[in-house]
């Protein structure tokens, strides 16, 4: 009737719907990215609440939930004063030296016998003397920087909330997960359905627990290896490597480079030793203890990292760089899942956060 295919118009009102629904998801990506970040900092604390879970008495998880938050407040405040004391001292101690430093780089008297020397020290002049004009900006905003951080309510309820969905995340998985299948009817959809979310639970369990070693891992070698060799204000750059270590190649790249400068400013001279151990620990995590802490199913091409954490960036910043490698990951399990090929061994379906 008036001409009109009924196909062409289903296939039309389905992309409209899509291209709203991506709108949609656009607009609320904040809250979005709260709710993925406690549903992983759940997949992070589920394998010791399971455990708990299954040799406490009685059918509740709330004591399991209750002794595995507890213990969590005591770790994090015996980290903090263990080793976040010496962060933060060591952090004021190099704020207050830069122009200290930087005054180091003074260069000298240009020779007419040396032209290469005297454009080295043209270079590097220009270059402290836009260094010491943004550090001195950055000294000036440093004692506001608490009051800043308290003027963000956002940061303080991100913080607050995802604790707390984590917590129903963990208590309520199952009953979630039912109520969600419960809408697809019997069929070959709703296993596939049920194989996809197989996947991604082992994708997200495995995923979260190689970042939290994987940063860990970083964090030790790299105050070990620093302390050995006397590099300046070591706590303070192995703390700054551990949540980089969150962010694939870019990251550790990131952390890289910092690491060298604050070193190179602070007049350590054995640079060459930093780049070579961070080049061995570098081979060392992505090709000896990365493939031992994932499966064959949640490996991807490092070009396609690379696009991914590009991309998430440009979308949603740090967030999406963070989201990146788990959303394409799970992409390839729902593309490889609608082909039909199996990632590998199949799994029975363990019950986790997102059940």
């Amino acid at each position: 009737m008036l001409g009109l295919d009924h196909r062409a118009a289903r296939y039309t009102w389905t992309v409209v719907f899509i291209f709203l629904l991506l709108g949609v998801v656009y607009l609320i990506r904040e809250t979005l990215f709260i709710f993925a970040v406690a549903l992983l900092f759940a997949y992070l604390l589920w394998p010791l609440v399971n455990y708990l879970d299954q040799r406490l008495p009685g059918r509740s998880r709330i004591p399991a939930l209750a002794i595995v938050y507890l213990s969590l407040v005591g770790l994090l405040i015996l980290i903090g004063i263990e080793i976040g004391s010496r962060v933060v001292l060591q952090a004021n101690a190099l704020a207050t030296r830069v122009p200290e430093l930087l005054s180091k780089l003074e260069p000298a008297e240009p020779s007419a016998s040396r032209p290469l020397q005297t454009v080295k020290d043209t270079v590097i002049s220009t270059l402290r003397k836009q260094l010491v004009y943004h550090s001195r900006e950055l000294l000036s905003l440093l004692p506001n920087a608490a009051l800043g951080v308290l003027s963000h309510a956002a940061s303080l309820v991100f913080i607050v909330l995802v604790p707390i969905l984590s917590f129903f995340f963990l208590k309520d998985g199952r009953a979630i997960r039912s109520s969600m299948l419960e809408i697809l009817a019997d069929g070959s959809r709703r296993d596939m359905i049920q194989e996809i979310a197989a996947d991604v639970h082992l994708l997200l369990a495995q995923y979260m627990r190689a970042l939290v070693l994987l940063a860990a891992a970083a964090f030790v070698a790299y105050g070990s290896f620093f302390s050995l060799i006397g590099v300046p204000y070591g706590i303070l750059l192995a703390a700054i490597a551990f949540p980089l270590e969150f962010i694939p190649m870019v990251g550790p790249l990131a952390a890289g480079v910092i690491i060298l400068m604050v070193a190179g400013l602070s007049g350590f001279q054995h640079l060459l030793w930093i780049l070579v151990f961070l080049a061995v620990f570098r081979v060392f995590q992505d090709y000896v203890l990365s493939p031992q802490l994932l499966s064959a199913g949640t490996e991807l091409h490092p070009l396609l990292v690379i696009f991914g954490v590009l991309t998430g960036g440009q979308i949603a910043g740090i967030a999406g760089s963070f989201l990146s490698v788990p959303v394409l990951a799970t992409l390839r399990i729902v593309y490889r899942q609608m082909q039909k090929k199996p990632l590998g061994p199949r799994l029975q379906f363990p019950t986790g956060p997102a059940q």
